[in-house]
């Protein structure tokens, strides 16, 4: 299998990942429970779910005013997005 579809799963299952965190985190402030640590959210955003961080940003409206969140998932997504691109351009 080639490396670029298996990165692309990586970011598949890491941002799935990253959007059920960031909607558990939603409830259990909701219900005031004990949190997510926001380096957990952070760090799966970086590292592989960007899209899937982003999304449930918008969709669950959490976390949208730190703006820490929105640049770490961005630079996340550039990074990620841009290791995809060159993958595919390298017929990897």
């Amino acid at each position: 299998m080639k490396l670029s579809l298996l990165f692309l799963a990586f970011l598949a299952v890491m941002s799935l990942i990253a959007l059920v965190l960031y909607k558990a985190d939603k409830e259990k402030a909701k219900k005031g429970k004990w949190r997510i640590k926001e380096a957990t959210l952070l760090g799966f955003g970086f590292l592989g779910g960007a899209v899937g961080a982003l999304c449930a940003m918008k969709l669950f409206r959490h976390k949208t005013k730190h703006w820490y969140f929105w640049a770490v998932n961005i630079l996340g997504l550039l990074w990620q997005a841009a290791l995809a691109g060159f993958l595919f351009y390298r017929g990897m």
